[in-house]
């Protein structure tokens, strides 16, 4: 008899640890398919003026512990403006719990874990490295160039090298700004 309730036990503690391992798995899906879904309402733009505004949220998601933007993590998103667009990316910070701020630099290697002088002048918010409270806003006015690949990147001590960082490409052949996902590998 005591056998018999041992075997039943472990029968439901194998049936817990399914359920959970399978708990575990549509999490990480989740957060995944979570990760890829772009929001048109992030970017608009005026062709004929030649002006781009994005909608950047910081901690948008709980992805990589909300150190996200717009629910994208290390370079999953990118913002492509024409070069000499007039643009305006309007922070928020959505996180309930952290400061956050934005800046755009040029990419290196190791990321910094503080911030640096931004690659284009006024491309920065607030309060850069002690971060923006919860649901505080700036907006960053800039002009996109010179053409090249950057990273919108948080200046709070270690939230960029954590992987708070999304691309932001000045294009010289684009005709007209695009949020883009990468392709396989390019991250």
């Amino acid at each position: 008899m005591r056998a018999s309730r041992i075997a039943g036990w472990g029968r439901r503690v194998g049936a817990w640890a399914g359920v959970a391992g399978m708990v575990t798995l549509l999490s990480a899906t989740s957060a995944q398919a979570q990760q890829q879904a772009i929001d048109p309402t992030w970017l608009s733009f005026d062709a004929a003026a030649r002006s781009a505004r994005f909608q950047l949220i910081a901690g948008l998601t709980g992805l990589n512990g909300a150190l996200n933007f717009n629910g994208f993590s290390d370079g999953g998103l990118t913002f492509v403006v024409p070069v000499g667009w007039r643009t305006e990316i309007d922070f928020r910070n959505h996180d309930g719990m952290l400061p956050h701020s934005a800046e755009v630099i040029a990419p290196q290697t190791p990321l910094p874990i503080q911030p640096v002088d931004p690659a284009i002048p006024r491309a920065f918010t607030l309060r850069l490295a002690e971060g923006l409270i919860s649901e505080a806003t700036d907006t960053m006015r800039f002009t996109a160039q010179p053409a090249g690949d950057y990273l919108i990147f948080c200046g709070v001590a270690g939230h960029g090298a954590a992987g708070m960082w999304i691309r932001f490409q000045v294009s010289a052949s684009a005709k007209t700004p695009a949020l883009l996902t990468p392709a396989p590998g390019k991250r």
